[in-house]
């Protein structure tokens, strides 16, 4: 049985060159709503060091906190891209953000361990999970027919911006007068979005009566409300954990998606998991202020907005497999000589490093959205979900097991070697992709037709 396909004029878009495309509209509240849920990102690592003192609270428990956080944003990521085809991008944006803003709100209200388990981990994991960057890959895929990975990795630099946005002034708020006040302002900036998550954030470019942008009339399939045209025996309206689960099997048999879960396991361990959660402390450590080492992370997300557009620029016209592979090896690099820059005061060097690791930081998002996209086709978004999920599960490994480092050695300097260990082997993953990945394998045909 196949999903019903929406009739939609033939090309309404084309009908004034000067008339903006919705597409472009929808793009932008998305970016804004990436950027009210990034705020979050910011704090685990500014928010460490006051909650320690206040508490203490040893850096394992507050890693545990963060990992749980990171196990849900990833988990969460594939069901997220099902309900979006169920119920519609702007429903389940709207209840993300919610959460996310309950959940900070909820955090000064903590004086107990398992109370920051609960508000960093279970609520604000849940919120920013269905926010997640399959949330880029949704919206690409569903207004764009071409530009995707340019759009993607616009959206993508929305984290970014949101960490740029936000990390000063937490760590600003975080001193004086205090990380409560700091926790409000991640709260305020999540809810602040969903009124135009509401008004403007349409689920499909069927609900605007045109086109995907740059679709073609007589070649393109008419969008499934809330997503990509769904394949056959897949209907929009139907179950979405079970639409999860079904993709999962169907891409697990497949060894492209593999590798791309390998890749981004260690892509989320080196980033959110590794200098997301433990460069300020680490930073600290060695003397430096913790707002200094704010600022350098702010700077990352500068850099991170320029890196993660220009790879979505690069993504639409060179192998995603071989930018992949350059992308982990820098990053590797990276992170081999970062114990030798760490010092109190912020040298030149170090403003090298930053300004590398800010282009590669989520480089690697638009180059894997678009290998999901080319082998998995209209499962494409759901499947770079489930890749995703394993880049937060990555991240959760690294951070809880950074933090228990620091503990057992009193520094993270093993952490830092180990993960630019891990790049390499993510580079290496990458550059063995199947050459042939623009193609769908036979295996998802063979699949479908069984399940039929």
């Amino acid at each position: 049985m196949s999903a019903p396909r929406t009739t939609l004029p033939s090309a309404p878009h084309k009908k004034s060159g000067r008339r903006l495309h919705p597409a472009w509209i929808v793009a932008a509240v998305a970016f804004l709503a990436l950027v009210g849920a990034a705020g979050f990102r910011a704090a685990p690592g500014v928010l460490m060091v006051p909650l320690q003192n206040e508490f203490g609270w040893s850096t394992t428990v507050l890693s545990a906190a963060v990992s749980i956080n990171l196990v849900l944003f990833g988990l969460t990521a594939p069901f997220a891209a099902a309900l979006m085809e169920r119920f519609g991008i702007r429903a389940v944006t709207s209840v993300a953000l919610v959460l996310i803003g309950a959940g900070s709100a909820l955090t000064v209200l903590v004086n107990q361990s398992w109370q920051i388990l609960l508000t960093w981990g279970l609520l604000i994991g849940l919120g920013t999970g269905s926010m997640a960057l399959v949330f880029a890959a949704t919206i690409a895929n569903t207004w764009f027919a071409k530009s995707r990975g340019l759009v993607i990795g616009i959206l993508t630099a929305g984290s970014a911006a949101g960490q740029l946005v936000f990390l000063p002034f937490i760590a600003m708020l975080a001193q004086d007068p205090g990380w409560r006040q700091a926790s409000l302002l991640i709260a305020a900036g999540a809810l602040a979005v969903v009124p135009l998550v509401l008004k403007f954030l349409k689920n499909s470019p069927a609900d605007a009566g045109v086109l995907p942008y740059g679709a073609d009339a007589a070649a393109e399939p008419a969008p499934a409300p809330g997503g990509n045209p769904a394949p056959d025996g897949n209907a929009p309206g139907g179950n979405a954990a079970v639409r999860a689960l079904q993709v999962l099997k169907r891409a697990s048999k497949v060894r492209t998606f593999w590798a791309l879960v390998a890749g981004f396991a260690i892509c989320g361990a080196t980033t959110n998991g590794l200098i997301g959660t433990h460069f300020i402390p680490s930073a600290h450590d060695h003397g430096m202020a913790e707002t200094t080492a704010a600022g350098l992370l702010a700077v990352v997300g500068i850099f991170d907005i320029v890196g993660t557009i220009a790879s979505g620029w690069l993504t639409d016209r060179f192998n995603p497999r071989i930018l992949l592979a350059v992308y982990y090896q820098f990053r590797g690099i990276g992170l081999l000589v970062l114990p030798l820059l760490l010092s109190a005061t912020v040298q030149p060097s170090m403003i090298v490093f930053v300004v590398i690791y800010g282009l590669d930081w989520v480089a690697t998002v638009p180059p894997t959205a678009a290998i999901c996209r080319q082998v998995f086709g209209a499962d494409g978004s759901v499947v770079f979900g489930w890749v995703f999920a394993a880049h937060q599960l990555g991240a959760a490994a690294a951070a809880l097991g950074a933090g228990a480092i620091r503990d057992v050695t009193g520094q993270y300097t093993y952490a830092w070697f180990g993960a630019a260990a891990m790049c390499t082997i993510a580079a290496v993953i990458s550059a063995t992709i199947r050459k042939d990945a623009g193609a769908p394998e036979p295996v998802l045909v063979e699949a479908r037709a069984a399940e039929g």
